[in-house]
């Protein structure tokens, strides 16, 4: 639910000292659109290469692989962090990808909604969170979720190694594409209430621009890009 938001647009319109336009509001239409050129006709595949290439940019590891290849990446990377315990997201995509088994391990905990305050102890407690990605940027090297049930944030934030699962078939060229789907999902009514950009591993650079990576979330990240279309 929005709160506030009919007087903090009412507060916006006194300030521009006028009254609040709510009809007759038209996109206005750019002469220049260079949002639009950018990896226009960049192909899956050499999305696919534009994001290995980000990946080194902003920290975070890269794998690809075939969906047949990917529960085995997975145990690769979770004894690469030197992890013992998961958690991750309740999602009908791990069973599609063929991850059934892999989720009723003892080391796996799933995210429960009906009790989110233990998923958010064990989440607190893992070693590593999964992840699948909904839309994924690849000029920018950003993962996108979707939140709903059995998808708590959570689980891509507080585990010390976070692994995001790509769909080859998620990616597209950069933001202007993302935004144009969740636009899309808006005029459905289908539009999920929390939306998380995810650019590799926690970083900040607020002291002296120094870039430190691993601050207040995952130290590491691990981008695993199936060929699934």
């Amino acid at each position: 639910m929005i709160k506030n938001r009919e007087s903090f647009l009412d507060h916006v319109a006194n300030q521009l000292g006028r009254p609040r336009q709510t009809e007759g509001v038209l996109r206005p239409n750019y002469r220049v659109s260079p949002q639009f050129e950018v990896l226009k006709d960049a192909s899956k595949d050499e999305l696919v290469t534009v994001l290995k290439e980000q990946c080194v940019a902003i920290h975070t590891d890269f794998k690809r692989v075939e969906s047949g290849q990917l529960e085995t990446a997975l145990d690769e990377t979770i004894d690469m962090y030197g992890a013992k315990s998961v958690i991750a997201w309740d999602d009908r995509r791990f069973h599609e990808f063929g991850l059934g088994s892999f989720l009723t391990r003892p080391s796996v905990s799933l995210w429960n909604n009906r009790d989110s305050k233990r998923s958010i102890e064990q989440a607190e407690k893992a070693d590593v969170g999964i992840t699948f990605s909904d839309i994924t940027l690849a000029e920018s090297g950003t993962v996108t979720l979707f939140s709903s049930n059995g998808k708590g944030r959570s689980v891509s934030l507080l585990p010390r190694y976070y692994i995001a699962i790509i769909p080859k078939s998620t990616l597209v060229a950069r933001m202007t594409q993302a935004a144009r789907h969740i636009r899309q999902l808006t005029g459905e009514g289908r539009l999920p209430s929390c939306i998380n950009f995810i650019s590799g591993p926690s970083n900040s650079a607020d002291i002296e621009m120094s870039l430190v990576v691993g601050v207040h979330g995952p130290l590491r990240a691990c981008y695993i890009v199936v060929d699934d279309k």
